[in-house]
């Protein structure tokens, strides 16, 4: 899973902030990234959450949004969006399933301006079609800050998730979110996990993260899963942010609820001008014998997408 050749931006706006990529193959064999603008300069400054499509994973075009602002309401102004249901299988065709004729997406949802404001609350969303302008929201948030069943990493946001068709049911539960969240003083964040049977109703699982930095006494992220089928383990991306640098890394499980973190080297890391703060919120599947690894870089020219391979 190695991705040491960096091929720079594939996605960077000079006036944008473009983060969060999901990728996923289309019926017609090309490919579509989902991920989140932020515009500073925007009257309503806040995420939304738009789309992109590539013939080859190195090129990629602008097609559309797929969630925007809204003139009212909890998430008013905040609107990132995490595609659901993805192909997690590391040989499989890296397409999306749809449920009951649908394809969802979570999102960080917020009615306040700016980068992530506090609090941030997620709510889920639905297309027929995943064409830009199709997706409907469904009114109010499926987990928040402020729920009875509410852990103690989870007080502050909710952040960003990565939802799993387990059909083997390990838990019990067909649909298997993973997701970051943060709380206390320090705003250190944490990955949690919540479980449902349709899609709309969630319920958390477990009293206490699945994967965190396990730093209590400063400011650390262990952030933005994607979990994935890698033979007979589950594999988990991810990245740690910490002591003033954010890179990605994984863990892997048996039963997706204990995660063994790898201790080697990162998978990406700042080493270049366009990603020297920050190389890091990851998105990594196998493509004809090559692996892509796509995930935020934060340097010199701001913040965009980047892609790294394993050749």
């Amino acid at each position: 899973m190695e991705t040491p050749v960096k091929h720079g931006f594939v996605l960077w706006e000079k006036r944008a902030s473009i983060d969060c990529p999901n990728v996923f193959r289309k019926r017609d064999g090309t490919f579509a990234m989902v991920y989140a603008r932020f515009d500073p300069e925007a009257d309503r400054s806040g995420y939304e959450t738009w789309m992109a499509e590539s013939e080859d994973l190195f090129h990629w075009r602008i097609t559309g949004r797929l969630l925007a602002h809204k003139e009212a309401g909890w998430d008013c102004l905040q609107a990132d969006g995490s595609l659901c249901l993805l192909d997690t299988d590391w040989d499989g065709n890296h397409g999306i399933h749809s449920y009951e004729g649908k394809y969802w997406m979570t999102y960080i949802g917020g009615c306040l301006p700016g980068y992530e404001p506090d609090p941030l609350k997620m709510g889920i969303a639905w297309s027929e079609t995943l064409e830009p302008g199709s997706f409907v929201r469904l009114p109010e948030p499926i987990l928040t800050s402020e729920d009875p069943d509410v852990r103690a990493f989870e007080t502050t946001t909710i952040y960003k998730s990565n939802v799993i068709w387990d059909r083997g049911e390990t838990l019990g539960y067909p649909f298997v979110m993973f997701y970051n969240a943060k709380a206390g003083r320090l705003g250190i964040e944490r990955i949690g996990m919540a479980v449902s049977r349709d899609m709309v109703h969630w319920k958390r699982f477990g009293a206490e993260p699945v994967v965190s930095n396990e730093i209590t006494d400063r400011w650390n992220i262990a952030g933005d899963p994607q979990v994935l089928r890698f033979r007979d383990l589950w594999v988990m991306h991810y990245f740690v942010a910490r002591d003033g640098m954010a890179y990605d890394t994984f863990a892997c499980s048996e039963d997706l609820v204990h995660w063994t973190k790898w201790e080697g080297s990162p998978l990406v890391k700042p080493s270049e001008a366009y990603d020297k703060m920050f190389a890091h919120k990851p998105y990594v599947f196998c493509h004809e014998g090559v692996v892509y690894h796509y995930y935020c870089a934060v340097g010199e020219r701001g913040r965009g997408i980047a892609l790294a391979t394993s050749e």
